[in-house]
């Protein structure tokens, strides 16, 4: 589009796979590409756009691939999951980084050295990702803005009739405070106080004792706003923590219950039924067989950004 709206070859993109073959989406849809690893031209930019859910083996030749075009201090992007490709990588280490919420919870688990956040694009020296969706759009509007300017990228924003320019500092999920209005701070700060202590949660006391409140006018506010009591809401986000970690990690399922706040086997797996209708060990084996075919050939979305 910049192309289109300048009427110069401001870009280049070249589409590659791993053996130069159409690769399918998570939804079944082949896309035809330019080139096999073996067979690229010269770039300035690479963009891995990962597959959902994480393709966890069947990389290593992908993975090799981008260490050594790094070495060529290569910038390089991840859309979506493929920001967990470059974590495999070793490339985010040191970064910061973001990716899809859903998967945020097991790129922090398995990659303390990448500081993950919930934003919908990060741009740190020469590392780019974003968190997938029309995040994708924001963040190559911002780039282009940087490389050529604002005018241009607002230009093109009004061609896809994007509405606004999103900032890379907007987050990905409509944040509590916004959905329920900014007058229930002891409300927000509650929830941010779950959030924040999923592995050893708090008691519904202790709550209501740091925000201070009691625990009665805690538990109001909660059936008010949120249409439950405190404990309810904490189990469920805990669950749906839970659920994120059996999907996208390999953590052992007593593991990732530990680390959630449950004490025993016994107690997640009844939680996690009665929540969601199977037990941990059954999501992951539905997960596992839910598996596209093929995934492992990740596509590789290869741009020759910032050519001249």
């Amino acid at each position: 589009m910049a192309n289109w709206v300048t009427g110069d070859d401001c870009y280049e993109t070249v589409l590659i796979s791993h053996d130069g073959e159409a690769v399918a989406s998570s939804f079944g849809v082949k896309t035809l590409v330019d080139c096999s690893l073996a067979d690229i031209p010269q770039l300035d930019a690479i963009f891995v756009c990962g597959a959902s859910p994480i393709a966890r083996t069947g990389n290593e030749m992908v993975l090799g691939w981008l260490r050594r075009q790094s070495r060529s201090n290569m910038a390089l992007g991840g859309i979506g999951t493929g920001s967990y490709l470059l974590a495999c990588a070793g490339l985010l280490n040191g970064y910061r980084a973001t990716i899809h919420w859903w998967d945020m919870a097991s790129l922090r688990d398995e990659f303390p050295d990448t500081q993950v956040t919930n934003n919908l694009f990060e741009i740190d020296a020469n590392r780019y990702t974003c968190s997938g969706g029309t995040a994708a759009m924001d963040m190559m509007l911002f780039l282009i803005g940087q490389h050529y300017d604002m005018d241009l990228a607002a230009s093109i924003s009004e061609q896809f009739i994007c509405e606004r320019m999103r900032s890379g500092d907007d987050q990905q999920r409509v944040p509590l405070k916004a959905r329920i209005g900014a007058s229930q701070p002891k409300l927000i700060e509650a929830v941010t106080l779950m959030e924040a202590n999923i592995e050893e949660p708090l008691s519904t006391d202790d709550l209501a004792f740091h925000v201070g409140v009691s625990r009665r006018h805690l538990e109001r506010l909660f059936k008010k706003h949120l249409q439950t009591v405190p404990s309810k809401y904490y189990l469920e986000l805990r669950l749906e923590m839970a659920r994120q970690l059996l999907r996208q990690s390999d953590k052992p399922a007593l593991q990732v219950g530990l680390a959630c706040g449950f004490s025993s086997a016994s107690y997640f797996s009844t939680a996690y039924r009665n929540h969601y209708g199977l037990t941990p060990r059954e999501e992951r084996k539905r997960e596992s067989e839910a598996s596209v075919p093929g995934v492992s050939g990740v596509k590789l979305g290869r741009s020759s950004l910032l050519r001249n």
